[in-house]
Order: structure tokens, then C-alpha cells, then sequence
């Protein structure tokens, strides 16, 4: 069979397209590039407002974050007070009993350094 002649590559003219055929399709795709434009701006608007909330959220968690340390601070002290006072009533008692068994100031003060 013989080799057809020409480029494969070659744009071929349709019979039956016109100037005005060219010139919907080109009207047509400039508003489908029209509606797509409209609706990236419109996501690029929803996005900005989502940027903008969660930069509002950012700083309500980092100043909670503050509150919830500085509350930390507070009871890690409350426990550390507690504990010395129950510390304290512990030695307290420690002595009374000494005492009631009949051991001198001196030898308490010993047993206690």
C-alpha cells in the first residue's frame, strides 16, 4: 500500500465552519473563563475571611494557654504550701509524743538535726 502524501500534522479545513462558528466557540469560552475568574475570587474571598478567623482562634488558644499556666502555677504552690503545713503538723506531733514518753528538749532537738 502506498505512503499517504502530506503531514500528519497538517490542520485540515472543515467544510461548513464558518468565521461566525470560530467566533461563538471564542464567545463561548471567554465567558466559561469569565464564570471560572468569578468563582476564584469568590474562593479567594471565603479564604481570606477563613485566614482571618483562624488567626482570631490562634490568639484566644494562646491566651487561654496563659491562663491555663499561670492556674498551674497557682495550684502547684497551693499543693507545695499544703504539703509543708502537713509536713510541719507531722514533726508536730512527732515532738508531742516524744515529749509525752518523757524524752528532754535536748535529745528531741538531737533526734531532729
Amino acid at each position: 500500500m502506498p505512503r499517504p502524501k502530506g503531514s500528519k500534522n497538517k490542520v485540515k479545513n472543515l467544510k461548513g465552519h464558518s468565521a461566525a462558528d470560530y467566533a461563538a466557540a471564542l464567545a463561548e469560552k471567554n465567558a466559561e473563563k469569565d464564570q471560572l475568574n468569578g468563582e476564584i475570587s469568590a474562593i479567594m474571598a471565603q479564604i481570606t475571611e477563613l485566614k482571618e478567623q483562624l488567626k482570631s482562634k490562634k490568639a484566644a488558644v494562646k491566651s487561654t494557654d496563659k491562663a491555663i499556666e499561670k492556674l498551674q502555677e497557682k495550684l502547684s504552690a497551693e499543693q507545695a504550701k499544703e504539703a509543708q503545713q502537713a509536713h510541719k503538723a507531722e514533726i508536730d506531733s512527732a515532738v508531742q509524743k516524744l515529749i509525752t514518753n518523757g524524752v528532754s528538749v535536748e535529745e528531741i532537738l538531737e533526734k531532729l538535726q
